[in-house]
């Protein structure tokens, strides 16, 4: 319990100071208790929101994040949780809003705090591209741990041994998700087409560009002896994979309300816990414990990938995003058990 203390601290705290500001910013916009108190719960909803939708972020972070030197580690937590809370739950929205309505930043800020409901309205709009842009980079996260020659564990052995046979095409999974990409493009609406494409595309060019920048900044960073493995190219690419798991938190965020400030408390507070289950994750080798949960994960990221895809068409209630990917890493969770009973029972 007091491990777990250790570890859990500081969310606690900003979990605290979270709800009281919730509460704050609840009574200052209502002047009445009961607006206080929905103010209160939506915040708390959305922290529940976010860890429910980025559970499977944590694994893939504690993935990356093991084979990062110490000081990295404690960087990500740092530098990172400050990027992730004000770059993507506050300058993320604002920008997309700046850039649909083509105003500045700072009216982007003032049309958030005095007409929430066009804010919203906005936000609704450019559903479309954010949708493609973070599927697009998802699912080549999740292909690119799949399509790889040298994987050596597997879930399910007959798929992801004919997936890992496949790794010696190269550029598969590019063809794979260009492909599904032009399925979605034909089926949205006319109207979005063009923008859904150009989004999707540029998640693709995104995905490919982080890659070779962070091997070409780690690759630097050796050369120069600053570091072994996993440098500020890991880094990047954390935050990167950070952000686009953070696009459908952001949106669903608005069908709860659309008060721009309380969506950054409550996503905020989900944000640093899932930072901390990386953390957490990492020092407890829980990766190495349970052999099948980082492909839980990635499982999780390829169902997200395709929901988003899919809700440039349709509507899909984010419970729905959540559910499916607990119980897929719930299910690897339970399979890694199996496994390691069965292995000391063989002993």
């Amino acid at each position: 319990m007091t491990a777990i203390l250790r570890y859990f601290f500081w969310p606690f705290a900003f979990t605290l100071a979270g709800l009281a500001l919730s509460f704050w910013l609840g009574w200052a916009a209502t002047g009445a208790l009961s607006g206080a108190l929905s103010f209160l719960l939506i915040g708390a909803v959305l922290a529940i929101l976010e860890i429910s939708l980025s559970f499977d972020n944590a694994i893939v972070n504690a993935n990356k994040l093991k084979d990062m030197r110490p000081e990295w580690q404690r960087r990500f937590l740092t530098w990172g949780i400050v990027i992730a809370v004000f770059g993507m739950r506050i300058v993320f929205p604002v920008a997309v809003v700046a850039i649909a309505a083509r105003i500045g930043p700072l009216e982007a800020v003032h049309l958030a705090a005095k007409d929430p409901r066009e804010y919203a309205r906005i936000m609704d709009e450019a559903h479309v591209s954010i949708a493609a842009f973070g599927g697009t980079f998802l699912m080549m996260v999740a292909l690119s741990f799949f399509i790889d020659g040298e994987k050596e564990v597997d879930w399910f052995g007959h798929v992801e041994r004919r997936f890992r046979d496949w790794a010696a095409f190269h550029g598969l999974a590019t063809g794979i998700v260009l492909a599904i990409v032009l399925v979605f493009t034909v089926c949205v609406d006319l109207r979005h087409s063009a923008e859904f494409l150009f989004a999707a595309v540029t998640g693709l060019l995104t995905f490919l560009a982080v890659e070779l920048l962070g091997q070409a900044l780690d690759s630097s960073e050796e050369t120069r002896h600053l570091s072994a493995s996993g440098g500020f190219g890991a880094f990047l690419y954390l935050e990167v994979l950070d952000g686009s798991f953070s696009f459908d938190g952001v949106i669903g965020a608005f069908a709860l309300t659309q008060n721009l400030f309380l969506i950054a408390i409550g996503l905020g507070i989900g944000a640093l816990y899932v930072r901390t289950m990386t953390i957490m994750l990492v020092e407890r080798q829980a990766l190495t414990q349970f052999r099948y949960l980082e492909h839980g994960a990635f499982y999780s990221i390829l169902a997200l990938s395709v929901i988003m895809f899919a809700q440039s068409i349709w509507t899909i209630p984010e419970l729905v995003t959540g559910l499916i990917g607990a119980c897929l890493i719930g299910l690897s969770f339970l399979a890694s058990i199996r496994y390691n009973r069965a292995a000391e029972g063989s002993r």
